[in-house]
């Protein structure tokens, strides 16, 4: 009982729960991978469609000048 009375009167005291609210989570290192990956590849598909787009344009000028 005197112990809880000390506990309730110093406020500089902190709980395990305080502490743990107060605190951000963990960042799993795996997922954070993934998604550097994920953005990697998109960024290269992109890339890619954009000079896909990019050459069949060419071709199609080349094709219409030449007749």
């Amino acid at each position: 009982m005197f112990k809880n009375t000390i506990q309730k009167l110093n406020p500089t005291t902190l709980t395990n729960t305080d502490v743990e609210k107060d605190k951000p989570a963990r960042v799993d290192i795996n997922n954070l991978l993934d998604r550097a990956r994920k953005e990697k590849s998109d960024e290269r598909r992109t890339s890619l469609i954009y000079t896909s787009l990019f050459c069949l344009i060419v071709i199609i000028v080349i094709v219409v000048l030449s007749f």
